[in-house]
């Protein structure tokens, strides 16, 4: 074994779980499809209303459903085969990307078709994520946990700096019906791989669905850290991090087109990467709390940063302030998945951790409160409103819960 290879194993541990690996290198496939559904769909709506407004709506129909059924979905993972559940709700996007891109190929797409769409998919990924985030723990040993949520964290960032800069010299090039293709054939591929991965779960338990999504929400409830750690993450998803939602006007803004967008969402993944790869540098009992406030915290302030620069027009200072943002972000997201994972118990995983991902769903969701807010105050006011509450709640449970401050990457 080459001392390059060995090293990475010594870092990422994780990688040496032979199905961990398979299920990795599958997920590239699906998850970079799903930056290209986000591209795709934004620049599309952007295209045919040229409105702040209507891309807020996209949000929330790419959001809402998915919250919804994120709540029974973290259920059916605990209840059903993990596997057979990824294979079909891959298999369904898979259908479902096929028909936007015929009907954007055809030019017969319409606005109401999108929204649609975006709103099914965003139902089908509420089983789909809960699943993902209950049967990769299962792949890996506990000690390797903090290698696997960094390594998966990886994956959504190296895609997000790759795809979106891509896409935008597809769409440039060839239009966003190619986008559409090219995401149902990364959700295909993660169907075929998904197939071949078999993995011993726990059995699930005899009480009803309902009886099961109430022990989750107890659990949580009754536990401090998962609550104020879940508050966190839900109000910095919403109030924060969707400025993503309604980038293109501040690329209109600045008087960039398709690839500008590309861009910016690129060097947005390249920060996380980076912010991925400084986690790795923190021992594993170090007291880790005040590195996840800090980075939530600071990821605001490069937020500010940008919405200065775009203003005034300089969009290399656009893409260097969203670089360090998504780099501080991602140091808050890691540290605090890992403490969860590290503490849920097994059979309450995907319920629990399954409430975890609604907090992506609010990236969209907030991007509808910060797109009817623009159209009153303008984009660059609306993203430092919502970066100035995201602060308020994080002082508010810094001083508060001095706990979360000193907490260290092991077991409860």
């Amino acid at each position: 074994m080459s001392t390059l290879v060995q090293h990475i194993l010594q870092r990422y541990p994780a990688l040496s779980f032979r199905l961990y690996r398979r299920y990795w290198f599958a997920s590239f496939a699906s998850v970079g499809a799903t930056q290209l559904i986000a591209l795709g769909q934004g620049w599309l709506i952007f295209e045919l209303t040229g409105s702040a407004l209507q891309l807020g709506v996209l949000g929330a129909a790419a959001s809402l459903p998915n919250i919804a059924m994120t709540l029974f979905g973290g259920v059916v993972a605990d209840r059903f085969d993990k596997r057979q559940i990824l294979r079909a709700t891959s298999l369904s996007i898979t259908l479902l990307l096929a028909v936007l891109a015929w009907l954007d190929f055809s030019e017969q797409v319409e606005v109401w078709h999108v929204i649609t769409i975006a709103a099914t998919f965003s139902a089908i990924t509420g089983l789909d994520w809960p699943t993902r985030v209950a049967i990769y723990p299962h792949l890996v040993e506990r000690s390797a946990f903090m290698s696997a949520v960094a390594l998966n964290s990886f994956i959504w960032q190296a895609t997000r700096m790759a795809i979106p800069a891509l896409g935008g010299v597809i769409m440039y090039l060839a239009d966003t019906w190619l986008i559409f293709a090219m995401a149902a054939a990364g959700f295909f591929t993660m169907f075929v791989v998904i197939s071949g991965i078999h993995v011993k779960l726990p059995e699930p338990t005899e009480s009803s669905p309902l009886q099961q999504l109430l022990e989750g929400l107890a659990y949580i409830w009754q536990s401090p850290l998962f609550k104020w750690l879940l508050l966190l993450t839900f109000v910095g998803m919403f109030f924060s991090q969707s400025y993503v939602q309604i980038l293109p006007v501040f690329v209109g803004a600045i008087g960039k087109a398709e690839q500008a967008f590309g861009y910016l969402l690129s060097a947005g993944g390249l920060g996380s990467i980076v912010g991925t790869l400084l986690i790795g540098s923190i021992a594993a009992h170090r007291p880790i709390g005040h590195y996840m406030f800090l980075g939530a915290a600071s990821s605001v302030v490069a937020l500010a940063g940008f919405v200065f620069v775009a203003q005034a027009g300089w969009f290399t200072g656009a893409l260097i302030m969203v670089f360090l943002a998504a780099a501080c972000s991602s140091v808050y997201m890691i540290i605090s998945m890992t403490i969860l994972q590290m503490r849920v118990p097994d059979e309450l995983r995907g319920r629990v951790m399954g409430i975890h991902t609604i907090g992506y769903s609010l990236v969209p969701l907030g991007g509808l409160f910060l797109g009817a807010l623009a159209e009153q105050t303008g984009a660059g006011a609306a993203v430092l409103y919502g970066g100035a509450i995201y602060l308020v709640v994080l002082a508010g449970v810094w001083v508060t819960k001095t706990n979360l401050r000193t907490i260290r990457n092991e077991p409860a």
